[in-house]
């Protein structure tokens, strides 16, 4: 969701005398305290844009002893590196100097772009620093707890005795650099965010292999699972390879975008067209067939040009209409830095989230993985996809990862999106679906069905028309009266907005026109889960339609909440927007069908087989503020008893030293069970 589809998005609208298109109800995110912040995000902004591009103005007196100094020595950049640089021949420290880092180096930051309603219109509300273009990163050089005391001293200038003329200060900060493809600069800046002046600039620092084939992710094609899609990212646009399977290869088909395939409007260009483009490389994706379900095979991707990756080990899931099924599911992720910068948009649980999911999978107990929206929160700053696809892929590159799409994918004004809102910067869709190909309808109607094992899913799009009658009604209308329950006994319905929150705002988290279109069809062809993301927390239903409890759960001996489907009476739904964005807090006094709410980063695994379902949430994911992350939920492997029944329960298995530490009333450990009629 994040808070770009609130009021704040629709006041971006009313400043250009576009409230008027706005045609649908939109979402919104409180925006968090300071002290409930683990970084500001800052993403290169001027108040000056709307009238003409400003000019910065000169620092007055600049050191003539200033430097730059990268710890690269001269080399260029690895794939990934944590960059020392440091600031020497400081005159006097001030809280106001800092560096950003700069993509492409030639970027101009002489001068001044958008006011800061084009950066409130992604959703982001931080203070940011008023640059031309984008600043990747920045730091104030108070990171460096010396320098403010000049703890750093040297010399700058020394008589023919050798005494020092001209004592000077200096600071080294830490950036944390991935392979963007095009090379960098770091520069330092006085006068703070609001009004900064160009003090020093560092040169070029290149990378040493900018077509390097990177973050290499699967997803799966089709319910067959003997093919695999692998997609990845290099600066070459020449077809590579993937091999595979002790001695197959599959050509790359390749992909790219310009600034021309961005959304924007007159009166305000967007991020996407003009201050946060970044040139995206080229998307590399090719099918592995051959394969058999539920089977491990190692591969690697490149060519002799380029390069090679690692050899990685990936499983395919299983086949649909056969017994099992282990996946993992979460919304609104996107990402946070591993250094002290701050950044366009952070989700300070992502990190969190990622690794906990990464460890999952080291279980081998993981067959797939569902990011249900909101994927990267780039919302128009192209560079963040890079960093987004480097953290998940420790993830993304070992099990299939299917997505949905979201608000911050898709919604532009004038780009035949459901909701008129600014929420993905310009993207409108292009970037995600071509870092994220599914096995869709075709391109810009991302919505598709896929069997792994005993479960349909049906993936829609809530940013697209879903009105009945709509081609995307007629399509789910469709699929779900095709599904063979002696294949796949169980139906899971995704998508990105949800039709039940109790989390409010200025404007509603849920449609009701939406409810209206799309719930008959659940509860008509008997949908057993649903999972929305979109508000970040967690929040389980009754099985309810129409805003009523058709079926209430009842306690087993374990104290889990247990649903007798013998007989059906409504789905069951589930928010699971908690996988990153600052998180949501819910009302003290819940609507009646709201029977757990959890607002902790976190996650839901889910475990079906013929006979049943099992969802565990796992919570309490905390993001220390720093590099590290945290986290309450230290076994990630508990099994669950085994019965006749299908189960969907949320578990957070705490160490047991921990548990005290934690707020009693949170309903950390439940379950759903749905008791199934012999068939």
């Amino acid at each position: 969701m994040g808070v770009s589809g609130s009021g704040t998005a629709l006041l971006a609208f009313l400043l250009l005398g576009l409230c008027a298109a706005v045609a649908r109800s939109t979402t919104t995110t409180p925006q968090p305290a300071a002290d409930e912040m683990m970084h500001e995000s800052y993403a290169g902004k001027s108040e000056f844009r709307t009238v003409n591009r400003k000019e910065l103005e000169s620092c007055l007196n600049p050191s003539p002893y200033l430097a730059i100094n990268v710890s690269t020595g001269g080399a260029p950049l690895p794939d990934e590196v944590f960059v020392k640089v440091t600031i020497d021949g400081v005159l006097k420290p001030n809280k106001s100097d800092w560096v950003a880092m700069i993509t492409p180096s030639n970027s101009s930051v002489s001068g001044c772009p958008l006011s800061g309603v084009n950066y409130i219109e992604t959703g982001d509300l931080a203070n940011l620093p008023l640059l031309c273009h984008y600043p990747v990163k920045a730091q104030y050089l108070t990171s460096d707890p010396g320098y403010m005391g000049c703890k750093n001293a040297g010399c700058g200038k020394r008589d023919a005795s050798g005494a020092c003329q001209a004592r000077t200060c200096a600071a080294t900060i830490t950036f944390h650099v991935v392979n963007f493809r095009t090379d960098v600069e770091f520069v330092l800046f006085s006068g703070g965010f609001k009004s900064p002046c160009v003090l020093k600039r560092s040169g070029p620092v290149p990378f040493a292999n900018p077509a390097s084939p990177l973050h290499g992710h699967l997803s799966s094609i089709d319910s067959k699972a003997t093919s695999m899609r692998l997609t990845w990212v290099s600066g070459d646009g020449k077809p590579q390879q993937v091999q595979y399977g002790g001695g197959k290869s599959a050509t790359s088909s390749v992909a790219t975008f310009t600034q021309k395939d961005m959304c924007s409007i007159a009166v305000l260009p967007s991020p996407a067209k003009d201050f946060g483009w970044h040139d995206p490389g080229y998307i590399h994706s090719a099918v592995m067939t051959g394969l058999q379900p539920s089977q491990s095979y190692t591969y690697r991707y490149g060519s002799d040009s380029v390069g090679w990756s690692d050899s990685i080990t990936f499983r395919t899931p299983p086949a649909g209409g056969s017994d099992e099924l282990s996946f993992v599911i979460y919304g609104d992720m996107g990402k946070a830095p591993l250094d002290p910068s701050v950044e366009h948009y952070i989700q300070p649980g992502s990190i969190s989230v990622a690794k906990a999911v990464t460890k999952e999978i080291q279980t081998g107990k993981v067959d797939s993985i569902f990011h249900i929206g909101d994927i990267s929160y780039a919302t128009g700053f192209l560079v963040e996809w890079d960093f987004f696809l480097h953290l998940i892929t420790p993830l993304a590159s070992q099990v299939s990862y299917m997505t949905a799409i979201g608000n911050h994918e898709r919604d532009y004004a004038d780009s035949g999106s459901v909701y008129v809102t600014p929420d993905s910067g310009g993207e409108c869709g292009v970037p995600y679906e071509s870092y994220f190909p599914m096995p869709s309808v075709s391109k810009d109607k991302p919505w598709y069905s896929i069997e792994q094992g005993s479960v349909h899913f049906i993936v829609m799009s809530t940013e697209h028309e879903w009105s009945e009658k709509s081609e995307q009604y007629n399509w789910m209308d469709e699929d779900l009266s095709s599904v063979d329950r002696s294949r796949t006994p169980w139906v899971i319905f995704i998508g990105h907005r949800p039709m039940y929150s109790s989390h409010g705002g200025l404007l509603p988290n849920v449609d009701s026109n939406f409810v209206a279109s799309v719930e008959p069809l659940l509860l008509n062809y008997q949908v057993d889960l649903v999972f929305f993301g979109h508000v970040h927390n967690y929040e389980r239903t009754c099985a309810v339609y129409q805003s009523k409890c058709n079926g209430m759960p009842k306690k087993d001996a374990n104290g889990i909440d247990t649903y007798d489907n013998s007989n059906y009476t409504a789905p069951v739904h589930a928010i699971v927007g908690a996988g990153g964005f600052s998180l949501d807090n819910f009302p003290n006094n819940g609507e009646t069908w709201s029977l757990s709410r959890v607002s902790e980063f976190g996650y839901a695994r889910v475990h079906a087989t013929r006979t049943n379902m099992l969802v565990q949430v796992i919570c309490n994911l905390k993001y220390d503020g720093g590099s590290r992350p945290v986290s309450d939920c230290e076994d990630f492997t508990k099994e669950a008893s085994e019965h006749d029944s299908f189960t969907i329960a949320g578990a957070c298995d705490i160490n047991k030293t921990k548990l005290e530490s934690l707020p009693p009333f949170i309903d950390y450990i439940f379950a759903i069970l749905f008791e199934m009629a012999p068939n």
